[in-house]
């Protein structure tokens, strides 16, 4: 054991919260570690995540794109065909790129980084355990930003060949003749995307009435009309079972409405959601406080119910993604240094990356009526919009919803091309208490997509201009 190390802050994880908190701390003056038990960093959302799934994502449109679209635009392509092996060497290489980067961001602000894994050993102390050396560090804030992994079904274990998470789904060495995904959420959708434009014939089983339960229902059932057209094939309130795993394919045993039936895969993805990922960290030991999802519980500040230990990101209550965890950390380094850092779960926006993209920010209209507010709406279809026409982009529409009493925006859920980038503008007017006129009134460049956006604030008010 060598000699203590003393910082003013310590950051256990690497993820977009926890690198993000450590830059923002050192920004601030203090003296910051940050431990990640992978050498390279960025966490889930880097390595496994957000970054290797874009990069499929995008690399399987093109060829999609090209496939079913380019005779359409007088491009003549002949044989066209991919290479499962060097789509994968793309991915991983943008995945090291990014990783070099935030590396170097990292240190070039002043962090220093210590890789090995971390367990809380109280008053403030960490010990650091790697191959090559233990190390103990103290802090007077150690912040717990170590994310989450996927959940598995008791009933359908991983074994990381057949049935997989989203882990391995986004490395198979091979197109899976047929998929089964299990769950009908961001993660199931981008993955059955990927595979089924590369061939696979793709099965999607959600336990719910219907896919992406944060949309209205009749925007979710547009939304799954187009993913229906695309060749994804949809199952909706069943339950998976159990699963049989035999040499080379999985037969899943499914339920709906009290009959029971089979369904054979040579894959299984199970996508049902993510929980906090703590272990080794000793949260029990120092008696830390955690509810009944593992989350651990923390107050205004971030801070647990042990003086001196704050958690941000997956770890806590909120919405899991790498957006609202960067939040977290900017926030939680800022409350640390006397500041009034703050984060607006409701202004947190979602997003499917899948093709049409699938983003939302705040309250359905569904679920503002469950809080009894008195509700208006508009929305216009993207088959409207001059831009999407001319760009083969007319799946989706954009719908918003507002107050009826002060025409305050309660939410915006978009399905279009490029849905990721256009919401931005929704959480904006969003952030200041905007009203549906306030975005009617914004002046939209033509021809853009985000015209559709103007044209469903106009259409709150049944003032649409291009809709019939």
């Amino acid at each position: 054991m060598t000699e203590d190390n003393s910082f003013d802050m310590l950051v256990i994880g690497g993820g977009p919260g926890g690198y993000v908190c450590a830059i923002r701390a050192s920004q601030l003056g203090m003296k910051v570690g940050l431990i990640d038990r992978n050498s390279r960093l960025g966490g889930t959302c880097l390595n496994v995540g957000c970054i290797p799934s874009k990069a499929l994502l995008h690399s399987t449109e093109i060829f999609h794109q090209i496939k079913s679209d380019a005779q359409a635009h007088g491009i003549e392509c002949e044989k066209v065909s991919f290479n499962l092996a060097a789509m994968m060497k793309r991915k991983d290489g943008v995945v090291n790129q990014l990783g070099k980067g935030v590396k170097t961001l990292v240190t070039k602000k002043g962090v220093q980084v210590f890789s090995g894994t971390a367990q809380l050993q109280g008053n403030g102390k960490v010990l650091v355990t790697s191959t090559k050396h233990k190390l103990q560090l103290s802090a007077k804030e150690i912040i717990l930003a170590t994310g989450s992994e996927p959940v598995e079904l008791r009933d359908i274990p991983y074994d990381g060949k057949i049935i997989v998470s989203s882990d391995q789904a986004i490395a198979f060495d091979e197109v899976p003749s047929k998929l089964v995904v299990v769950g009908g959420g961001a993660i199931g959708l981008e993955m059955a995307c990927v595979w089924s434009r590369l061939g696979s014939d793709v099965t999607v089983i959600e336990f719910l009435p219907e896919i992406c339960p944060q949309l209205d229902p009749e925007v979710a059932k547009a939304t799954r009309k187009i993913f229906s057209n695309q060749g994804i094939s949809f199952v909706t309130s069943t339950k998976v079972e159990s699963a049989h795993v035999e040499k080379n394919h999985a037969t899943l045993s499914i339920s709906s409405d009290g009959k029971v039936t089979e369904i054979k895969a040579d894959r299984v993805l199970v996508a049902v959601g993510r929980k906090p990922y703590s272990n080794g960290l000793g949260l029990g030991d120092l008696g830390i406080k955690t509810d009944d999802r593992g989350r651990v519980l923390v107050d205004s500040n971030f801070a647990t119910n042990i003086s001196g230990i704050r958690a941000i990101g997956d770890l806590i209550p909120g919405p899991m993604l790498a957006h609202k965890a960067e939040e977290d950390g900017v926030a939680c380094a800022e409350i640390i240094s006397g500041q009034a850092g703050h984060v607006d779960y409701n202004m947190v926006p979602g997003v499917i990356y899948t093709d049409p993209e699938v983003a939302n920010i705040g309250l359905s209209e569904s679920q503002a009526k469950e809080k009894n507010f008195e509700t208006k709406s508009g929305s216009f279809p993207m088959t409207g919009n001059g831009r999407a026409i001319a760009t083969s982009a007319t799946d989706g529409l954009v719908k918003i919803v507002s107050d009826a009493k002060t025409d305050r925006i309660l939410g915006v859920q978009i399905v279009a091309h490029g849905a990721s980038e256009l919401i931005a503008s929704a959480v904006a007017h969003m952030e200041y208490g905007g009203s549906a006129e306030d975005l009617a009134r914004t002046v939209h460049a033509h021809p853009t997509l985000s015209e559709s956006i103007k044209e469903a604030a106009l259409s709150v008010d049944g003032r649409g201009l291009h809709s019939l």
